[in-house]
Order: C-alpha cells, then sequence, then structure tokens
C-alpha cells in the first residue's frame, strides 16, 4: 500500500515512514518552507496505543510543540474513527478516542478543515463551527 502511494506521488517528494516519534520528525522539518503530508494520523495513533496516558500526553505535548514550529503548511489526513460501531474491546476505544481527539484538536489549530468522503470533497470551515474547547484537547478518556 505505501508503495503504491509512493508511486501516485511526484517524484520530488520524499517519503518517511514514522511508526511513533512523529513531533521529532515534524520538528526535524520545521525550518524548511515546504508542504508537510503527515498520511494517517490513525496509524500513528495506533502505534502509540502501547502508552500509558502520561506518556501519550507528553507525545501530544511534544506534537502541539513541534507544530507551532513549523514554517511550511502541514496537511494531516486522518481516518473518520467516531462514525462506527462504539469498539468492544478496551484497546479499541482507547483508538478511536485518542484519534478523536487528536483530530478535533487539529481541527481547531487548521484552516480549511476538509472532510473527504463518499468521493466528495466538503469544506467543513465554511459549512460548519468548531466545537469550543471543553479542556479535553488529547485527553484520553475512561475506556
Amino acid at each position: 500500500r505505501i508503495e503504491k502511494h509512493q508511486q501516485r506521488r511526484p517524484s520530488s517528494w520524499t517519503t518517511l515512514l514514522v511508526p511513533l516519534d512523529l513531533p521529532a520528525t515534524i520538528t526535524n522539518y520545521s525550518d524548511i518552507n515546504h508542504c508537510l503530508l503527515v498520511d494517517s494520523l490513525g496509524t500513528w495513533v495506533a502505534n502509540c496505543l502501547e502508552q500509558d496516558d502520561t506518556v501519550w500526553q507528553q507525545t501530544l505535548q511534544n506534537l502541539w510543540n513541534s507544530l507551532s514550529k513549523v514554517k511550511g503548511s502541514v496537511i494531516f489526513v486522518a481516518e473518520e474513527a467516531g462514525w462506527g460501531v462504539v469498539p468492544a474491546y478496551p484497546m479499541g476505544r482507547a483508538f478511536r478516542d485518542r484519534l478523536g481527539n487528536v483530530v478535533r484538536y487539529l481541527g481547531h489549530l487548521a484552516n480549511p478543515v476538509y472532510l473527504v468522503t463518499g468521493g466528495h470533497v466538503l469544506n467543513l470551515s465554511t459549512l460548519g463551527q468548531p466545537l469550543p474547547d471543553n479542556g479535553t484537547f488529547g485527553e484520553s478518556p475512561q475506556t
């Protein structure tokens, strides 16, 4: 699958496999005035599921800090995990909750925000209003 993605993209693009340390990778490229494409947030969140809540909170803080240093644009691609059936197992619920919180927070930082579904692109920045920050960005609810 990764190989197919690489073949569809311009040869001038650099592809990095970043299973865990996304914040450090973003920081390493923050001085470059280019576009960074992070595809996919769900894979990164899944790779971090073994982190306890304290480590996860630090990972998120590192991510937010890395984004504040970026000179260029960052595009995040994320799976929509909240529309399906509630996962039966704690790990599945943790994935859904963590990914949902990350996407929600990034949605507050980003402009514009798009939803791609059914072969259509919806600009959520023009069609809706962000939910207010309830102070739980990045937190892992009890599963």
